[in-house]
């Protein structure tokens, strides 16, 4: 259990970030569902790219078995990187979902 804690904390904070994006830039906004998806995906996305680039790269992969992740320092980073990935996706998807529109 304690390996899926990290991915439900991404995916739960990148949905946040999504919504928060789509509430925020009407504009970009996919609907409740395709913010949730998208920011999702993108919270996945930016937590891992937060451990990979907070642990030096390969160290997370050499250690990745070894981490419980659940000390609070790495929560925070997991929630952090996780709302700004979920915020990124959305909003790149939003606009391009906008650009295709327009043509």
């Amino acid at each position: 259990m304690e390996a899926l804690l990290p991915i439900i904390i991404q995916l739960i904070s990148g949905g946040v970030g999504g919504n928060i994006v789509g509430g925020l830039l009407k504009n970009l906004s996919l609907g409740t569902t395709g913010n949730t998806v998208a920011g999702g995906i993108g919270g996945l996305i930016g937590g891992y790219l937060t451990q990979f680039l907070g642990s030096g790269g390969a160290e997370v992969v050499a250690n990745a078995a070894a981490s419980s992740g659940l000390d609070l320092g790495s929560i925070i980073g997991q929630v952090a990187g996780g709302g700004v990935g979920g915020l990124i996706l959305t909003a790149i998807v939003g606009a391009i979902k906008n650009s295709m529109a327009k043509t």
